[in-house]
Parts: structure tokens; sequence; C-alpha cells
């Protein structure tokens, strides 16, 4: 079996040097390249093919999400996990809105680092837990605000299978092969789970599904 091609992007050595450290562990593993600014990823990104790019948000020369969007623009078939040293719901707004896979936290990287990377390679989200816990309580928090109870039961089964394959990063082509559905029925589907659960994109509709413990 070939192993998971993996490129890291973080201006510190020390902290590329801890990543490839963990992820070589994993004999399935192979970190083909490192980049220490942005425009140096995106550049290695083109030369390496990596499957997988661990990048830090806080870049030089270029800042993570912006150097993600282009190394997704060129290989959409890359996954992009996120790194960050805090919890920032606009960051994460932002990373989810240009497809990337995963969101950690520097400080339990070495607890969620080979989990994204699986779940990656399975084409699923992964978010570290306090990431996860972030977003769980401030759905609360609107939720009691707005005086509503749990949208999530007003969605049908198949309503529910739909979000969550959507969530996955699954395209609506995807969802219909997965399914056996038309993709036009899961445009459908995807229409009333908007307007059900009152969201406007699909950036929103992953922090939904992460809040609803629907993906991890």
């Amino acid at each position: 079996m070939s192993k998971v091609r993996i490129m890291l992007a973080d201006d510190h050595g020390v902290v590329r040097k801890g990543l490839r450290y963990l992820l070589e562990q994993n004999e399935n593993y192979e970190v083909v390249a490192e980049a220490s600014d942005g425009r140096e990823a995106v550049r290695l990104a083109g030369e390496h093919h990596p499957q997988i790019v661990v990048m830090d948000i806080a870049m030089p020369s270029l800042n993570g999400i912006d150097a993600a969007a282009l190394i997704l623009k060129e290989a959409p078939g890359t996954s992009v996990l996120m790194l960050s040293m805090h919890a920032d719901e606009s960051y994460l707004l932002r990373a989810l809105h240009i497809g990337v896979k995963g969101y950690l936290i520097k400080e339990s990287a070495h607890e969620d680092l080979s989990r994204a990377v699986d779940a990656a390679v399975n084409d699923k989200c992964f978010f570290s837990p306090v990431i996860a816990r972030m977003l769980a309580d401030e759905y609360t928090r609107t939720m009691q605000r707005r005086g509503l109870d749990d949208t999530y039961a007003l969605l049908s089964p198949r309503e529910k299978e739909v979000l969550q394959l959507i969530a996955e990063g699954k395209s609506n082509k995807d969802v219909a092969e997965i399914l056996s559905l038309s993709t036009y029925t899961v445009e459908s589907h995807r229409t009333r789970i908007m307007q059900k659960l009152d969201l406007h994109n699909t950036a929103e509709l992953v922090l939904y599904a992460v809040r609803k413990k629907i993906i991890s």
C-alpha cells in the first residue's frame, strides 16, 4: 500500500520538526515537503503533489488560509488541515469556506494530528475537541437567544443523510452516487435543509454539523 504523502507548512522549524516526528511514528505516512511561508507552501504543493497539507494559519509572505485556497484551487483533490494557536470562530469560518478538512489547535496537535490525517484520507472532516466544544456552546447560546427548539428534528431521515455527507465535504454529485439519487434530488434536499436550519452557505452547514456532533 502506498504511503500517505504529507506536506508541512509552518514558519517555525521546531514546530515542523515536532509535527514530522509525530507523523513519522506511523509507517503509512510520508512527509514529502516542508514550507516556512505561505508562498513557498503553494510552490512546493505544486511540485510534490501531497495528499494532505498541514498548514499553519499565521504564515509570513502569504497567510495560511489564502495559501490553502490557492492550493485547493490548483489541486482540488488535496486535503488541507489548518493549525492555529487559538480557537477562533472567524478563522474557522474562513477556513471552512475554502474547503479545508480540519482545524487543529497546536497545543493538542500531539493528540489530534494522526486522527485528523486519517479522517482526511477518508474524505471526512476533523476538529480538535476544544473547537467542537466552542461551536457547540455557541450554538446553544444562539438557540437560547432566539428562543428556538432543536431544528435538527425538523429534518427528514433522508435530509439528515444528505446533511452529513455534505458536511463531510462531499459534492452534490458524490452524494447522489452514494445515496443512489439524482443530482437534482440532492440539490432539492440541500435547499430544504438550508431553509429548515436557516443556513446560508456550505461553511455554515459544516459549522452546524460540528456543533450538533454530526461530524467530529
